[in-house]
């Protein structure tokens, strides 16, 4: 689904918060209304089977109790979109990104694969996607870190059909996980004074190989990842042998895309959080750069406001905004704006070191356009 993203460092936000964010819209002529439920343990399937790739895991025995807001019809599945369990861990989940055609032909996405009874040929079940990833990680991790260790089992042993984002935060830290192809995933983690801005694009651009395989402080992915960029020749850094560059990359360069649709459709979208966020540093950046940074550091600590004011916005106080009196009406029409007229919702998700346990955390939640 098309969806804007914002995540937000406990250093970066008004109070010390962790803050993570996301608007979830309705794919081009449909609406799908969003509705809030809590989930107890007694709830949770022990044997889970998707909707939409029939694909059948079986949970372990020891969920813990969960908010989300998912759909209201469960024509599509569960699709939880956001989420924070009793233990306070949230997740959003999933940003849809795009990887280039070459990482798709070295690590194809699974799909699922019909039954053809006139060849005899039996249903293949495809990946994990959307529709599961909350249900399946958050009521049985308690950390930020064990949520992608966990995500990062699933990729591995079942692989996705799509490419997506995933977020999971706790009180101390933020982890931004980004699939790779079918099988393949990086993971970073937000810097507690910056805040990461994601539209629907694969946006990590700096990797840390050297950390990832060791005390991976910062950076994690798959144990074969640097393999299967030399082996694939995915590595696009010149003068450098396999792509890699001193034990880094840029994964945006590797496995993203920068395409016209890009440009009108993702571009502006990050332009405009960076410009509104760190205005200084985004004099030099337009709504087509292809270098928009993954994360910055906020000119002003960052407020829950802030964050609805973004995922609602319209590029205001631009020759852009399609409701605006600047520029041309060409101009205010040229860009995909973040705040569309088939947001389902936008949930804010803001875990608070200073509050007791039970009462730690607080999903902010607006229904309908933004």
């Amino acid at each position: 689904m098309s969806c804007t993203t914002i995540l937000v460092g406990k250093k970066a936000s008004y109070d010390g918060s962790t803050i993570i964010a996301r608007d979830d819209d309705s794919g081009s002529g449909r609406y799908d209304p969003k509705k809030f439920v809590a989930i107890a343990p007694q709830e949770q399937p022990r044997h889970y089977r998707s909707v939409l790739s029939h694909v059948e895991i079986d949970l372990p025995d020891n969920p813990c109790r969960y908010s989300i807001v998912p759909n209201v019809l469960p024509n599509r599945g569960i699709l939880a979109e956001a989420g924070v369990s009793e233990r306070n861990v949230a997740m959003s989940a999933t940003e849809t990104i795009a990887v280039n055609e070459r990482v798709l032909a070295a690590d194809p996405l699974v799909v699922l694969q019909p039954a053809d009874e006139a060849d005899g040929k039996p249903e293949v079940p495809g990946g994990i996607g959307e529709e599961d990833i909350i249900t399946l990680i958050l009521p049985y991790v308690s950390t930020a870190r064990e949520g992608v260790k966990r995500l990062a089992e699933l990729l591995e042993t079942y692989g996705t059909y799509e490419s997506n984002g995933i977020i999971i935060s706790d009180v101390d830290e933020i982890w931004y996980v980004e699939t790779i192809g079918g099988h393949h995933w990086i993971a970073r983690r937000v810097p507690d004074d910056k805040c990461a801005i994601i539209p629907n694009q694969l946006g990590i651009d700096y990797f840390d190989f050297d950390d990832a395989f060791s005390d991976a402080r910062e950076f994690m992915c798959s144990a074969d990842l640097t393999e299967f960029i030399e082996t694939h020749h995915l590595g696009r850094a010149a003068g450098t042998q396999g792509g890699m560059n001193g034990g880094h990359c840029n994964p945006r360069v590797v496995f993203g895309t920068a395409t016209a649709k890009d440009h009108i459709y993702n571009t502006p979208r990050a332009w405009y959080m960076y410009r509104y966020l760190d205005p200084a540093d985004a004099e030099n950046l337009t709504p087509e750069s292809d270098d928009i940074p993954w994360c910055l550091e906020p000119e002003n600590a960052v407020t829950v406001e802030d964050v609805d004011f973004l995922l609602g916005s319209h590029f205001e106080g631009t020759p852009y905004d399609p409701y605006g009196t600047q520029g041309t009406e060409e101009s205010r029409h040229r860009y995909r704006p973040i705040g569309i007229n088939r947001t389902g919702h936008m949930v804010a998700m803001q875990i608070r070191p200073y509050a007791p346990a039970e009462s730690r955390s607080i999903m902010w939640i607006s229904y309908g356009s933004g």
